[in-house]
């Protein structure tokens, strides 16, 4: 049987090359969910497409950065292939940034992800015009951020219950990874939305647009959410499991 030395091919070149493949693959499944336009769900403006699928697990497959990258490169193909408007480039980096934040949580860097929530969140309730739209339209965002912190508090007690190796303890990481990484697109959508202002300076809403887009959106985003994590876990841990055999152990990233 011939192996890696006998045809000239290093391990670290092996694992290179079965990377690209997996950020190439990744990358049009992004843009085959990004075209995918038109769903029977609530729609708010958040997700118009099922981008919010394939987002998780590109980043809980491939790593933080690369699943930035080939998530980064499906939306922007996909919003270029049928496009919506200009702004909608802008908005869509959340995907790739919430694609990043599953790998971080899946890999237990609790800290990058807790700073981007308290910043993001900070930089909202800071607007003045966060006040009138009602509080518990972001109640998904909350109860995301209440995860990771249970997560943080529970998991530096209980250090086995999060082993990304164990089949057991991968059903429920896989869960909290993909769910806490969605509310962080949100969170960033959010951040661009409304503390950046461009709430007004792009679509010219008033507040009792923002409010209605509030009571719409605690519907829409939350439903979503609660798919996506289903099929995360469903299709998760095969996929994960035919990447390692391919060669390439997304837990040490």
């Amino acid at each position: 049987m011939m192996d890696e030395e006998s045809l000239g091919v290093s391990g670290e070149k092996l694992k290179d090359s079965v990377l690209v493949s997996l950020i190439a693959v990744f990358a049009s499944f992004n843009v085959i969910c990004d075209l995918l336009v038109g769903l029977p769900l609530p729609f708010s403006g958040v997700w118009d497409s099922a981008i919010f699928i394939s987002a998780p697990i590109t980043g809980i497959t491939l790593g933080p950065l690369a699943g930035f990258f080939s998530s980064f490169i499906g939306v922007m193909t996909g919003h270029f292939i049928y496009f919506r408007d200009v702004y909608e480039f802008l908005f869509t980096l959340g995907a790739p940034i919430g694609a990043m934040i599953s790998a971080l949580i899946l890999r237990g860097k609790w800290k990058i992800a807790l700073t981007y929530y308290l910043a993001l969140l900070g930089a909202f309730f800071a607007t003045p015009i966060a006040w009138q739209l009602p509080f518990w339209g972001m109640w998904d965002v909350y109860l995301a951020l209440g995860c990771l912190f249970a997560v943080i508090v529970v998991v530096k007690r209980w250090k086995e219950l999060w082993n990304a190796k164990s089949s057991t303890c991968l059903f429920h990481i896989l869960a909290l990874s993909t769910f806490i990484g969605l509310e962080a697109d949100v969170l960033f959508r959010i951040f661009i939305f409304v503390p950046c202002q461009t709430y007004h300076l792009f679509y010219g809403y008033d507040t009792n647009a923002l409010q209605a887009i509030w009571v719409l959106g605690a519907i829409e985003t939350s439903t979503k959410a609660a798919l996506s994590t289903i099929i995360t876990v469903i299709m998760g841990l095969p996929i994960i499991t035919l990447v390692r055999k391919m060669g390439f152990i997304p837990s040490k990233d």
